[in-house]
This record gives C-alpha cells, sequence and structure tokens, in this order.
C-alpha cells in the first residue's frame, strides 16, 4: 500500500493552510506529524480522508487519485478531532452500527476492539455516560475493529489514561505491517515510542523532522 501527496496546497478563501506539500506513506510504517496549533496538521489529514478537497495537487492511494475518482480513501478508518457517537446507544451498539454498514466483522471482533483499548467493561454504558477518556477510547475501537489498510489519528491518546496508552502504543507496533499510519500528536511518547518517521508543518510546510529533535525539544 503506497498513499502520494504530490504538490498539495490547500487555501480557505484568501488564507494559505498548505503550501505545496509532497510525501509517500508506505505501509509497514508508522508516521509522526508534529507541528503548533494552527500549522496545517487537521486539515492535512482531513484531505487525506477525502474530506477537504484540495486546492490543488493529487493524492494517490496505490496510483489511484480519490479526488478525480470523487470517491473516499479505500480501507480507511480515522479519528480526527473529538469522537461523536449516538447518545442514547451503548458503547457496543454505537460501533455495532457502524460495523453493520460494511458487514465485514462480527461481534467477537467489534468486543476485541473494545478490549484492547480497555472499554470493554463499558461495553453496556450509554454514551451519554462516558467520561472525556471513554469516548476516545471508543472512538479508537472504530477505527481498528474492521483491521483496516490505513489508519489516521489526530491526537489519538488525549485523556486516556497511562495504562490504556501503552497498551494501545503495543498494539499499534504490533499489528503495523502491511499497514499505514498516521498519528498527528503533541505527546511526546507518541511520537518516541511509535513512529517510524516523523514530519513537522510549520506555517504550511512540511519537514522531515529528526526524532531526537523532538526529544530534545520536550
Amino acid at each position: 500500500m503506497k498513499i502520494e501527496v504530490k504538490n498539495l496546497t490547500k487555501n480557505f478563501k484568501d488564507i494559505e493552510i498548505l503550501n505545496n506539500i509532497n510525501i509517500t506513506f508506505e505501509s509497514g510504517n508508522i508516521y509522526g506529524l508534529i507541528g503548533k496549533n494552527g500549522s496545517g496538521k487537521s486539515v492535512f489529514l482531513k484531505i487525506l480522508c477525502g474530506f477537504y478537497y484540495p486546492t490543488t495537487g493529487n493524492i494517490l492511494y496505490d496510483k489511484k487519485d480519490i479526488f478525480k475518482e470523487n470517491n473516499f480513501p479505500p480501507n480507511t478508518r480515522a479519528l480526527i478531532e473529538s469522537p461523536n457517537f449516538i447518545p442514547d446507544l451503548t458503547g457496543y451498539q454505537n460501533l455495532k452500527l457502524l460495523a453493520d454498514i460494511e458487514n465485514k466483522i462480527n461481534d467477537n471482533d467489534i468486543l476485541n476492539a473494545m478490549e484492547i483499548v480497555n472499554i470493554i467493561s463499558e461495553k453496556d454504558k450509554k454514551y451519554s455516560k462516558y467520561s472525556l477518556g471513554m469516548k476516545q477510547k471508543l472512538g479508537l475501537a472504530q477505527v481498528i475493529m474492521e483491521n483496516p489498510n490505513v489508519m489516521i489519528f489526530d491526537e489519538p491518546l488525549n485523556g486516556v489514561e497511562d495504562d490504556s496508552a501503552k497498551k494501545f502504543r503495543d498494539y499499534l507496533i504490533k499489528n503495523k505491517k502491511n499497514k499505514i499510519i498516521i498519528i498527528a500528536s503533541h505527546i511526546k511518547e507518541d511520537i518516541e515510542y511509535l513512529c517510524d518517521n516523523v514530519y513537522k508543518f510549520n506555517k504550511g510546510n512540511l519537514e522531515k523532522y529528526e526524532k531526537e529533535k523532538f526529544n530534545k525539544r520536550n
């Protein structure tokens, strides 16, 4: 699997958010994205998911341009910004509702995802009763439950306690083979422990970044 971002620019009216971004993501790697708030990380991730159209440039998933074909990226799941589910359904029911759209997995797969993110004990609790950390975990579970080829996360472990965060990081490392995993995070451990390659957004530009520099800065 390969994602190629070519000459990507994104403007909102007269404001340039991304400036001529070029990067290639390949299977078997975890990519970290860092940068200040407002540097373009979340906008970039939303374009990768097909939520925003680029102003100019192309994004190729295995040589297929998702915007020319007017399709969402294939076999891709994402958690960008705060997750949101149906308040009156339980955590499990919410995931089941999503799983039924493509009907690729069974009940055990859903429960296994909830176990990985340490939310299995709250599976029968209504989402409206979930804490901030529990909501975040349910969002993580919906990304991993169908075992997608591409997983995209924006600040995935905000509000998640240390034990659950470590368990999730270990899961990603163990299962990165044949997957592209992209993580935008301000958390040192996400970058230091997880990522094979790190890139920094700075005023809409993207540059390769050495993890050692990130460690010294923090």
